[in-house]
C-alpha cells in the first residue's frame, strides 16, 4: 500500500469514492484547496481510500491550539477489509505533526474505529428546536440597538465579534482563513449586524429552508458580546411569529439558551459528538491556555503506539504560570492515547477516565491533572467539517 498527499489529478477518483460513501452529488471544481491537505491510499495502482485534513485552530483556555480537522474518510468498497482507512489515519497522525497541528478533531461515523487510533469523544455540536412561543417570551432588552444588513466591509468585524465570544468557550474553532472563506457568510439569506462604538456588538446569520407547512428558519450564528446584544438578536427572531412554529438554532454560545433563552422543560436537540486526539503532547500543552494554579507536577507514562514521539515517561509541570511537558519522571499515572483528548479538552476528569480503563495509578497523583484543566462547561464546536 502506498500513502501519499493527493493532487489535483486525483479529483475524479476521490469524488467517486465520496459519492459512494457519503451520497455526494456535487462534484467540486477543485480538490486541492488552501488550508486543506489530504492523503490517498493506493492499492494495485488504484486510489483505494482518501481523507482530508483541514487547518483550524481550536480554543482551549482562551488560546487557539492548531488543530487538524479530519474529514471525508472514504474507502472503495472493493478494497475494504484490507486496512486502508487505518493506514490513512496512521499516516495522517504523522503528517499533522509535521504541519504543526498538535491536536486533531473529527466527527465519527464509526467511533470504535477511531478509538483504535487514539481519538475519543471530547465535546458536542448541537442544534436546538425552539418553539416560537418560547422565543416570544424572551425578556426585552434594556437598550434597543438598531441592526442593519451586513456587507463585505463587515467581514473582518464579523469574525472579530465571533472570536471575542468563541475564545471563551473551550473547543470552538477560530474559523481561520484560508480554510474558512469569510465571504461565504454573505450567501446566507439573513445576515444582520449590531454596530457598536468599537466594532460589532453582535450579529445573526440564518437561512430559510424547506420543512413543514411554512418551511424552517435555521439560525447558524447568534453571537452577542454582551447581554443587550444577545437580547436584541433574540428579539429580532420574534418577527417570525405567525410564519413559523419554531426556529432551529445552532448553539454557538451556550449562555444564549442556558441563561437567557426560555427553553421549555423538554425540547428537541440534535446532537453530534466530536472526537479529539492529542497528536503531540508537549506541543499541545505549550499551545493551550491554562487556568492559574500553584506550582505542581504530574509524572506520566503515555501509552500511544501510533504516536511514538510522545509515548513513554514524561512530566507535566506547572511553574511560574507556565505549563510544559518535560521528559523523564516515574510514570506514576499511566494514560492511554484515548485519555489524552478528553482530558486536554476538559470533557472528562481523571475519575471518569479511570472508570473507562484509560487511566491508571494513584488517584492522589492524578488529581493534579484535573486541577490543571479547570474545566468550565462542555467543550463545543459550531462548525462541521
Amino acid at each position: 500500500m502506498h500513502i501519499r498527499e493527493y493532487v489535483e489529478d486525483d479529483l475524479d477518483a476521490v469524488f467517486r469514492l465520496r459519492k459512494v460513501a457519503f451520497n455526494s452529488t456535487e462534484r467540486p471544481e477543485r480538490l486541492v484547496r488552501p488550508g486543506t491537505h489530504g492523503l490517498v491510499a493506493e492499492l494495485d495502482g488504484q486510489v483505494a481510500g482518501v481523507l482530508s485534513v483541514g487547518a483550524f485552530g481550536q480554543f482551549y483556555g482562551g488560546a487557539a491550539v492548531p488543530m487538524g480537522g479530519i474529514g471525508g474518510v472514504a474507502v472503495d468498497g472493493a478494497f475494504r477489509g484490507r486496512g486502508v482507512a487505518a493506514a490513512l489515519l496512521d499516516a495522517a497522525i504523522g503528517v499533522m505533526r509535521e504541519h504543526g497541528q498538535p491536536v486533531s478533531a473529527l466527527y465519527p461515523t464509526v467511533p470504535t474505529f477511531y478509538r483504535g487510533r487514539g481519538w475519543e469523544r471530547a465535546g458536542r455540536f448541537e442544534w436546538l428546536e425552539i418553539p416560537m412561543d418560547r422565543v416570544l417570551s424572551v425578556p426585552r432588552p434594556a437598550e434597543l440597538i438598531a441592526s442593519r444588513p451586513a456587507g463585505e466591509s463587515d467581514l473582518t468585524a464579523l469574525r472579530d465579534c465571533y472570536l471575542e465570544v468563541a475564545r471563551t468557550i473551550d473547543g470552538m474553532a477560530d474559523r481561520r482563513p484560508p480554510r474558512i472563506d469569510l465571504s461565504k457568510v454573505l450567501e446566507m439569506d439573513l445576515v444582520s449586524v449590531l454596530p457598536g462604538p468599537d466594532g460589532l456588538r453582535g450579529y445573526l446569520t440564518a437561512k430559510r429552508e424547506p420543512g413543514g407547512d411554512m418551511g424552517r428558519l435555521k439560525v447558524f450564528d447568534l453571537v452577542g458580546v454582551d447581554l443587550d446584544a444577545q437580547l436584541n438578536l433574540l428579539a429580532s427572531l420574534k418577527s417570525w411569529a405567525g410564519t413559523l412554529e419554531a426556529i432551529d438554532l445552532r448553539v454557538v454560545d451556550p449562555a444564549t439558551v442556558d441563561l437567557l433563552g426560555a427553553t421549555p422543560l423538554r425540547y428537541s436537540v440534535q446532537t453530534s459528538t466530536w472526537m479529539l486526539r492529542v497528536v503531540d503532547l508537549p506541543a499541545a500543552v505549550a499551545a493551550r491556555g491554562w487556568p492559574r494554579t500553584g506550582d505542581l507536577a504530574v509524572d506520566l507514562e503515555v501509552v500511544d503506539p501510533h504516536a511514538p514521539w510522545h509515548a513513554g515517561l514524561c512530566r507535566i509541570v506547572a511553574s511560574d504560570g507556565v505549563v510544559r511537558v518535560e521528559p523523564g519522571g516515574s510514570g506514576a499515572v499511566r494514560m492511554h492515547a484515548r485519555a489524552l483528548g478528553p482530558w486536554f479538552a476538559g470533557f472528562q476528569n481523571t475519575h471518569a477516565l479511570r472508570r473507562a480503563g484509560l487511566l491508571e495509578g494513584d488517584p492522589a497523583d492524578a488529581v493534579a491533572l484535573d486541577q490543571l484543566v479547570g474545566s468550565a462547561g462542555v467543550p463545543r464546536l459550531a462548525d462541521f467539517f
